[in-house]
């Protein structure tokens, strides 16, 4: 429940462009954010349930990530796998901005 959530700051607004994303670690989560081009964020799981690899070092392209390992790729908004060899969905996180900052929502 996003109400529950302990919001976290993972980085300044400024530092990440639309068409970007970055990953952070909060809560002892590994996580990605990515700012889309319709300027919306959202932030999922970073590590590719397929194999140990960080999506953020792979490649955004509209609104899916590709893993940089076998080129599974996950939809950024939903946490979905959208093809093999993905077989499991990435978890998500709330993210909202609050000034200049962009807070992840971890579960409390």
């Amino acid at each position: 429940m996003v109400d529950a959530a302990k919001w976290v700051r993972v980085a300044a607004v400024k530092q990440v462009g639309k068409g970007d994303m970055f990953a952070a670690e909060a809560g002892g989560k590994k996580i990605g954010v990515f700012h889309l081009e319709d300027d919306s964020w959202h932030a999922i799981e970073n590590v590719c349930t397929h194999a140990y690899a960080l999506l953020t070092d792979g490649w955004l392209d509209g609104d899916s990530v590709e893993c940089p390992l076998h080129a599974g790729r996950f939809d950024v908004r939903t946490g979905k796998g959208l093809c093999a060899p993905i077989d499991e969905d990435v978890a998500t996180f709330p993210v909202r901005i609050e000034g200049t900052d962009v807070l992840v929502g971890l579960p409390g």
